[in-house]
């Protein structure tokens, strides 16, 4: 099994380990090499900035995306490791070398992670021996090796001492000859910023009703709302202009099993108008993901319909 050591910034570490949050933006700043070591749910280690040649703690990989700075402030705040959106943006620059100013907004690679964890000082691990002190953003490691074997070993002692709750982590036991081995930690929940970023690349950044492609108005929707027990799960979300989402979460607006848009008359018996919304009515969705999975479910659809939509 393939999992990753990622060299990590030191003021981003502390930062994140003492807010201890659900999930982080592990960011590049480069903006142009796609992520692909690992895959889905597979183990990425936080490895310290050198002279501190340690393994401090890790994450579950979920996705990578490239987000301009500002819509990867929106979809994770402080979980990219600054206070403030001026802390983020300036620590960027730091790194690219540039001027805030001549380019405000710059696109940066961002690796998902949930369920972070992070090990009191005394638990770090130093490096393995193989590890070189010219490597810049990270080493695959394997547990099929010695020295892959062993590193993962030892998270897993810290990780059982640190008693993890169920709650957090999904364990699955699986046979000897299956790609994870048993009892190995596969995933763990999706918190709110990843949700976005999922339902922003299943939808092709482009709104699943209008077409609209410019990514700062366009916001992940939850057909069922979290705060009734709905999930941060692909098939739970739509990507909509902020217009129309906010139609969707007050009842105008509902999609059928069918995946096509109703569009409820009380837009204009209560505000007189609405000719826009109304052109959408009886259509399909225009942007569906292209994994069947990722499509909304039709139980979250019934239960918008039952619940919210005002017919």
């Amino acid at each position: 099994m393939k999992f990753f050591v990622g060299v990590t910034d030191n003021n981003w570490y502390k930062y994140l380990a003492n807010e201890k949050p659900d999930e982080v933006n592990f960011w590049q700043p480069g903006g142009k090499q796609a992520f692909r070591a690992i895959e889905t749910y597979s183990l990425f280690l936080f490895k310290l900035h050198s002279p501190a040649n340690y393994i401090a703690g890790g994450g579950f990989f979920v996705r990578h995306s490239f987000l301009p700075v500002s819509l990867a402030w929106e979809a994770f705040g402080n979980k990219n490791g600054a206070s403030d959106y001026y802390s983020f943006s300036n620590a960027i620059h730091r790194y690219r070398s540039t001027n805030p100013r001549t380019e405000p907004d710059p696109v940066i690679g961002c690796i998902i992670l949930a369920s972070p964890f992070f090990f009191e000082e005394s638990d770090w691990i130093p490096v393995p021996d193989d590890w070189s002190p010219n490597i810049v953003q990270g080493k695959s490691y394997d547990t099929g090796t010695l020295a892959g074997r062993r590193l993962y070993q030892q998270v897993q002692e810290r990780l059982t001492r640190m008693q993890l709750s169920t709650s957090e982590f999904e364990r699955v036991c699986e046979t000897d000859d299956s790609r994870y081995g048993a009892g190995h930690i596969v995933y763990a929940r999706i918190g709110q910023g990843a949700f976005k970023v999922l339902v922003t690349e299943a939808y092709h950044r482009r709104c699943a009703v209008s077409g609209e492609r410019t990514l700062p108005v366009l916001e992940a929707a939850h057909i069922k709302p979290y705060s009734q027990q709905g999930p941060h799960s692909t098939n739970n979300g739509l990507l909509l202009r902020k217009d129309l989402h906010t139609l969707f979460d007050r009842g105008y607006m509902t999609i059928n099993e069918d995946l096509h848009i109703e569009v409820s008359k009380r837009i204009k018996e209560d505000y007189g108008n609405g000719r826009e919304y109304y052109a959408f009515h009886g259509r399909k969705l225009i942007e569906t993901p292209d994994n069947i999975r990722d499509r909304p479910s039709i139980e979250f659809i019934r239960w918008h319909n039952e619940n919210v939509y005002r017919a």
